[in-house]
């Protein structure tokens, strides 16, 4: 029953590319013309085989993580891509359009991300083990995208400029109060209050990497600059005349979009900049990955601009720009799965064969869909005056004068 259910499921969907698979009798099936990119999945099991037709996005890379699913003279970029490719362009069946759908109306139920949630839901990923991490990110542990400026930058130096064109966006001046939601192990404080001269604060949920951050900033002689708190940006109060929150609106839920950004708005001065760095979609809200809810990022969302355009308009904040970066998160994904994948040896002897499998398969799934998915990395700059930043973008490449200088302040009707 369930191999005449994914014979029908296949020949429906894929309409480009060739996709064999095995399945667990022994049996090889081809789907799709033979044109374009080749892949070869091989199903060991009957249950595996039934988790992918009740839900294929969870059952596949459950999966591959337990071993019953395996790509089979092919790597799994080529048989995820053939995978990605042929998903929106060819025939789904209605159980699984149903189930999406379904899904997709739930998400302002599972997202709600209550204070406590959020902290769960944050510690399920990011207070695992700081080693791990240092295995392959760099070494100011940016858990984000890098900005390559081009393609022989190394990911240090992506890095570097990721903070460094953050920090042109916010126009900082020595001194400035700086608020940073979603802090993580502090790399961009240390940044700000280093090279900028600010008074940071950085906010998390994890304790991991608030103790990580608190003890960067002390060896940095930094501690008098930068103050790290456990704490959920709801329960936030102060004015700063700067805000930045990189990679953090991804774990804000749908139905918590208005009291993200009412809350920007709340804790910004009046002349102050703030800078949202996030992940988005550039095409109609979908559902969000089951596997990726279950396994790595409980709660979260890749938001699309359609969804936060309503919270952002009652803010009551002005978007002074929004730039979308494409392909450098997969670029940057890349270099963390290289390293991950050097690093087995030692990973090895931290966590098991199916935990590496699993953050393997995330770190591919999450290039593909940079890369051949309508996802990119957006930066929202914002503001409650239309003139606190300068009017066009040349003060960030030095064209015009630098970044901390200051347009006259006009009284203005609308606001």
């Amino acid at each position: 029953m369930w191999e005449k259910l994914l014979d029908r499921f296949l020949t429906g969907m894929m309409v480009e590319d060739r996709l064999s698979i095995t399945y667990p009798d022994g049996t090889t099936r081809d789907y799709g013309p033979d044109t374009g990119e080749f892949a070869h999945l091989a199903i060991a099991d009957t249950n595996a085989l039934r988790n992918i037709i009740l839900n294929p996005d969870l059952g596949l890379g459950e999966g591959y993580m337990d071993g019953q699913v395996t790509p089979r003279n092919c790597t799994l970029d080529q048989l995820l891509t053939v995978i990605i490719r042929n998903r929106f362009k060819g025939r789904l069946p209605p159980w699984l359009l149903l189930a999406n759908r379904a899904r997709f109306h739930a998400r302002r139920f599972i997202q709600r991300n209550a204070p406590r949630a959020a902290r769960r839901n944050v510690a399920h990923h990011y207070d695992i083990s700081d080693d791990l991490y240092r295995l392959f990110l760099d070494e100011d542990m940016q858990y984000s995208c890098a900005y390559f400026r081009d393609d022989a930058m190394t990911l240090e130096q992506a890095q570097v400029a990721k903070k460094a064109h953050i920090a042109g966006k916010l126009c900082l001046e020595p001194g400035m109060r700086v608020l940073d939601i979603g802090c993580g192990w502090g790399g961009m404080a240390l940044t700000l209050a280093r090279d900028y001269g600010c008074e940071v604060t950085g906010i998390t949920l994890s304790e991991n990497q608030l103790a990580t951050a608190q003890q960067r900033a002390e060896t940095a002689g930094l501690p008098k600059r930068i103050r790290f708190k456990l704490q959920d940006y709801r329960h936030t109060t102060g004015s700063f005349d700067r805000i930045v929150s990189v990679g953090m609106l991804e774990h804000v839920g749908v139905p918590n979009f208005g009291t993200y950004f009412g809350k920007v708005g709340e804790l910004l001065d009046p002349d102050g900049v703030a800078l949202i760095h996030t992940i988005g979609r550039s095409a109609p809200p979908m559902a969000h990955s089951s596997w990726i809810n279950k396994y790595i990022f409980p709660g979260g969302y890749v938001p699309s601009l359609s969804e936060l355009a309503p919270a952002l308009e009652t803010s009551g904040l002005w978007q002074t720009d929004i730039e979308i970066w494409r392909l450098h998160y997969a670029k940057t994904i890349r270099h963390w799965r290289d390293r991950f994948d050097a690093s087995l040896p030692q990973i090895r002897k931290m966590y098991d064969e199916r935990f590496i499998r699993m953050f393997h398969y995330y770190l591919t799934v999450c290039i593909l869909a940079f890369e051949h998915q309508m996802q990119a990395v957006y930066h929202l700059q914002l503001a409650h005056r239309r003139d606190a930043v300068p009017l066009t973008r040349d003060y960030l490449f030095g064209k015009t004068a630098a970044p901390t200088a200051k347009l006259p302040r006009r009284e203005i009707a609308e606001n």
